[in-house]
């Protein structure tokens, strides 16, 4: 064996490792190597959530030991007292505000998208460049005019004002996102529905929507999931009427006594309805975010 072979051949063997091989059907797949890796980093990221969770159904004297006690006895108190401080209201305004604002991003956004792609406008570039220019400012530098604003026209503590915010929020990035998807719309479908005598609401109803429908659910899950996380606007324009989970779980710290178990519990619920819809459109979510990365 000569020198540069025994140099080379460690390296040659980890490629082999790494590299991603064919099965009988032709679908590739990752090496073993390869493999418990990907397990290595789900299990990471997965720990912290599994964390909350079991800690969730202990009781506050074990939650706070340290070293933790994963083996402490299980309890439902925590969940009980959950729904004993009347949960349910704030979970129905996150609903409300991430729900209808999500469907107004989608009723602007898929029209703007429409224009900025399929039929373009002159100088669209300029037109996205705008967009995003509407995110280089700090959230928290635009509170301070929000407010006053919300206060004078007497909308304070109001869902309304949550999802016109939401709304105005997340249009940037549902644009985008669009636009993107739009693009691999085929021409020729479109040319067909017109030459049928379709309309534009046709066309964006039946013909549109559905082939973009994975692109329609990623975009809807993603400001769905940014409308229902936010915290700031929400705790600083709501009082008691319109507070939404988030403002509810930061309730539970306190700078006396113990909280870690409650606000685990409470943590739990508010990610629920996010996992739920998540997983019920993980098709769709898949297809839609990969789509366009490859051409």
């Amino acid at each position: 064996m000569t020198a540069h072979t025994a140099v080379t051949a460690p390296g040659a063997r980890l490629k082999k490792l790494l590299r991603r091989h064919d099965d009988p059907t032709g679908t590739p797949r990752l090496s073993p190597l390869w493999t418990f890796v990907a397990w290595l980093a789900t299990l990471a990221f997965f720990a912290p959530v599994a964390w909350m969770v079991l800690t969730s159904f202990h009781q506050e004297a074990d939650a706070a030991t340290n070293p933790p006690t994963p083996f402490a006895p299980l309890t439902l108190d925590q969940y009980e007292l959950l729904f004993s401080r009347d949960i349910t209201p704030f979970l129905l305004n996150s609903a409300m505000a991430s729900i209808l604002s999500t469907l107004l991003v989608l009723a602007l956004a898929v029209p703007t998208a429409y224009a900025l792609s399929i039929k373009p406008v002159e100088k669209w570039t300029d037109v996205m460049f705008f967009f995003l220019s509407t995110k280089f400012l700090p959230a928290i530098a635009a509170l301070l005019p929000v407010y006053l604003i919300v206060k004078e026209v007497g909308m304070l503590d109001n869902v309304w004002t949550l999802v016109v915010l939401y709304t105005a929020m997340n249009l940037p990035i549902a644009v985008w996102m669009m636009r993107s998807f739009l693009a691999e719309v085929p021409k020729e479908i479109l040319e067909a529905a017109e030459m049928d005598g379709a309309g534009l609401l046709t066309v964006l109803w039946r013909v549109v929507a559905p082939v973009a429908m994975p692109g329609l659910a990623a975009t809807s899950l993603i400001c769905f999931i940014f409308s229902w996380n936010e915290f700031m606007f929400a705790v600083n324009l709501t009082a008691t009427q319109a507070s939404t989970a988030p403002v509810f779980l930061v309730g539970f710290i306190t700078n006396e006594g113990l909280f870690l178990a409650r606000l685990c519990a409470a943590a739990v619920l508010v990610s629920l309805p996010v996992l739920i819809a998540g997983f019920a459109a993980q098709d769709k979510l898949v297809r839609g975010l990969s789509l366009g990365a490859v051409k």
